[in-house]
């Protein structure tokens, strides 16, 4: 197994152990989804608990090495915990809240990276959303190449929907056209 199959294998592996909700998100689910391309690390949001956040980021820091040396502090500051699995393989954990994360966990696909071995990653609708929320040249292109790859199963007005919320919410009234504009050139769809 490849170090990153490794990495996604044991982070999987610990969340399902304790019960904790995940999706991996990010070039990971590009992979599935998308265009391939290279990717770095592992990213993945949890469905973290309202109570003790403090308690369950420490539980992943002593399973896992940090890759800073106030991990704590950073992740309940930022809502990311930044740790590397035991191959050295970097894991950006997203702290999840309710509301939009759920429906992210419970859509979740489940991908083989080897006999018996299943990860969940986010579907295609919901890596959309994430890139045009995330706004990076990449992610642009990230979601150019998810639209071909997937046009003809897409769920589009789910994705109209979130990217309208998260446009109201932040005042970025160009998150819909980040999918828009590929949608009907590639997809040939209004």
């Amino acid at each position: 197994m490849s170090p990153h199959n490794s990495a996604a294998w044991e982070i999987h592996t610990f969340l399902t152990a304790i019960g904790v909700p995940y999706a991996i998100i990010g070039g990971t689910a590009v992979l599935h989804w998308g265009e391939p391309r290279f990717t770095q690390d592992i990213d993945l949001t949890v469905q973290s608990p309202l109570e003790d956040l403090a308690g369950f980021v420490r539980k992943i820091i002593q399973q896992f090495t940090p890759r800073l040396d106030n991990a704590l502090e950073f992740a309940l500051l930022n809502r990311v915990i930044l740790v590397s699995a035991s191959n050295g393989y970097p894991l950006d954990i997203s702290l999840g809240l309710p509301g939009y994360e759920d429906v992210v966990m419970e859509r979740g696909v489940g991908v083989e990276l080897g006999p018996g071995k299943v990860v969940k990653i986010c579907s295609a609708e919901d890596l959309i959303i994430h890139k045009a929320v995330a706004g990076r040249a990449q992610d642009v292109r990230d979601i150019e190449g998810i639209v071909y790859r997937q046009r003809g199963s897409l769920d589009a007005d789910y994705i109209r929907k979130w990217l309208k919320e998260f446009s109201d919410v932040t005042g970025d009234s160009g998150l819909i056209e980040l999918f828009e504009r590929p949608w009907q050139v590639v997809a040939g769809k209004p």
